[in-house]
């Protein structure tokens, strides 16, 4: 099994019934678990910024699925959820992005990893830090490297909506 990050975002419909809806179909994805979930921030459009403001979230997954796997798996799930992909940067139902796998590298046409634009975007990086895990000197590197990244960046306005352990409830269907 392979530790996974993602990021998940949502600006149309029920935001928050989105991202949980999206999170209780990672859980069922076979040979994966949902291990930890971010509490959900409210934030600004990035690129196009006409657009409603965004609720995000990070989760912190399980896997036996390879990379490009998880990628098909996720992309059904917003296809599922009614993703449409009309213009770049655009509104959206659901947006998930697999932003690490493992110390996995990857450079193709349909899957960068780690993810390339994560270090320009504080809506990925706090829940990502959040919900980071693991104690060992590989794992404590990289989440220094993280916290660079998060610190070099302006405030661009993220904002706590619902704190993570509400939020894992919800998902659980425990509220």
């Amino acid at each position: 099994m392979t530790r996974a990050y993602l990021s998940l975002g949502a600006n149309l419909g029920d935001r928050m019934g989105q991202l949980t809806s999206a999170l209780q179909r990672l859980a069922a994805v076979p040979e994966t678990t949902l291990v930890r979930v971010s509490g959900v921030y409210e934030t600004e459009p990035q690129g196009k910024v006409d657009q409603p403001r965004f609720l995000n979230c990070a989760a912190c997954l399980e896997t036996g699925l390879e990379p490009h796997r998880l990628l098909a798996a996720t992309g059904r799930i917003e296809a599922e959820l009614g993703r449409q992909r009309h213009e770049r940067w655009g509104p959206r139902t659901i947006d998930i992005d697999i932003l690490l796998y493992g110390m996995e590298r990857v450079d193709g046409p349909e899957l960068t990893l780690p993810h390339p634009r994560m270090p320009e975007r504080a809506f990925v990086l706090i829940p990502l830090l959040e919900v980071w895990m693991g104690d060992g000197p590989a794992q404590r590197t990289q989440k220094e490297a993280l916290r660079a990244m998060l610190d070099a960046l302006p405030d661009q306005g993220v904002r706590l909506h619902t704190d993570g352990v509400s939020f894992l409830q919800r998902v659980r269907g425990v509220e």
